[in-house]
Formats: structure tokens, C-alpha cells, sequence
């Protein structure tokens, strides 16, 4: 297994625009060469706009380029997958979404039992206080709502708990269940309209008010 990591810089600003090639020319060498690889993955969110559109289209060019297969990977199953050893019953998976909202999914060992859902932590909490039994929470988005979440029930671990980290090999790990397949046919999950947009919308709004 050969992994590669590239965190935020000191600013807390992403460097995945910058780093991601040289972290997957790492990896490859540690795995030992492409010769070694026979298959991609890649998580195809929900998450950021810009983080998916880099992820996904830098993943299919890699399988174009090589002619291998690519599977798209759910990023909220890979981070629960990290959590199932952990989890006696189901597990939360939660993503912080920005804006004030949380993605999230629920899954029982490999039952995914609410698909991917983007939401105020308000509404999460609601769902959450909803279930039979005290899910596990994990992820950003479980740290940043994490009153909200214990008091609707949920099991939050401690902030610095590597449970809540998505790992790329957790991806890997799923790619014996997605159907790898095409490039051109893996499409980001985004859940919502990105900020862009958005904000072109509130300006045209703002030009054409009183």
C-alpha cells in the first residue's frame, strides 16, 4: 500500500491544484511503477466544487493516457468504510459543505441506508435524533457540528481522531465493489449548484433590481 498526502499550506488555503501529480507520481513509484497498476479510482464526492473537478478530471485523464479502467468511488462510503471497525451499528459519514451545511449518508457495514444528502446541521441533527440506536459521526463536518450532533444522539470522536480523515486508501478499498468501467462516464456528485453560479446570479439580481 503507498499513499500520499497533501494537506492544506500554512495559510489553511488547498493545495491539491498544486500537489496532486507529484502525490500520485509518489504513490506510483512506491507501488511500483505503472506496470503495477491495472485499475484507478477516484472519489467523486459530493464535496467542493473546484476539489472534485480537479480530482475527477485529472483521474480521467490518467486512465485515458494509460488505457485503464476508472471507477468512481462515493467519498462519504470511503470515509465510512474507515469508521466500520469502529461502528456497532451504523455509521454517520459527514463532510462540512461550507455555507453553513454538512453532506452526509448513513451506512450499516455495506448498506447505505440514506444516500448522499446536503443539508443545514439543524436538519441533520433532526434525522439523527430520528434513528434507533446512536450512530458513529465522522468526518470534518461531525468536528464543525459536533453540539448539534452529540445532542441529537450521534457518537462524535475526538477532533484529532484519524477516523475522521478520508483516505484515498479507503477509496482503493472500494474499488472491488464500483463498477470501473469508461473515463468519460465518471461524473462528479455535487449535490448543489456550485458558488459561481450563485454569485452570477445575485449580481445579474442586483443589477436588474430597484
Amino acid at each position: 500500500m503507498a499513499e500520499r498526502e497533501a494537506g492544506p499550506d500554512v495559510s489553511g488555503r488547498p493545495r491539491h491544484a498544486r500537489e496532486l501529480m507529484r502525490a500520485i507520481d509518489g504513490a506510483v513509484v512506491d507501488a511500483g511503477g505503472w506496470d503495477r497498476i491495472s485499475c484507478l479510482a477516484v472519489g467523486v464526492g459530493p464535496g467542493t466544487f473546484t476539489g472534485l473537478r480537479i480530482g475527477v478530471s485529472t483521474a480521467r485523464a490518467l486512465a485515458q493516457a494509460r488505457g485503464l479502467p476508472l471507477a468512481g468511488v462515493s467519498s462519504l462510503r470511503a470515509l465510512a468504510t474507515g469508521a466500520h471497525s469502529l461502528a456497532p451499528a451504523a455509521t454517520l459519514a459527514v463532510l462540512d459543505a461550507k455555507r453553513g451545511e454538512a453532506f452526509a449518508a448513513l451506512h450499516e457495514g455495506d448498506v447505505e441506508l440514506w444516500p448522499p444528502w446536503v443539508g443545514p446541521p439543524g436538519a441533520l441533527a433532526e434525522r439523527v435524533s430520528a434513528l434507533d440506536g446512536a450512530p458513529l459521526a465522522v468526518g470534518d463536518g461531525s468536528i464543525r457540528f459536533r453540539d448539534e450532533l452529540e445532542a441529537a444522539g450521534a457518537v462524535v470522536p475526538a477532533d484529532e481522531d484519524p477516523v475522521h480523515r478520508l483516505r484515498a486508501r479507503h477509496v482503493c478499498h472500494l474499488v472491488a465493489r464500483a463498477e470501473a468501467g469508461r473515463p468519460e462516464l465518471i461524473q462528479p456528485t455535487y449535490l448543489r449548484r456550485p458558488d459561481a453560479e450563485l454569485w452570477r446570479e445575485r449580481d445579474r439580481g442586483s443589477r436588474n433590481g430597484p
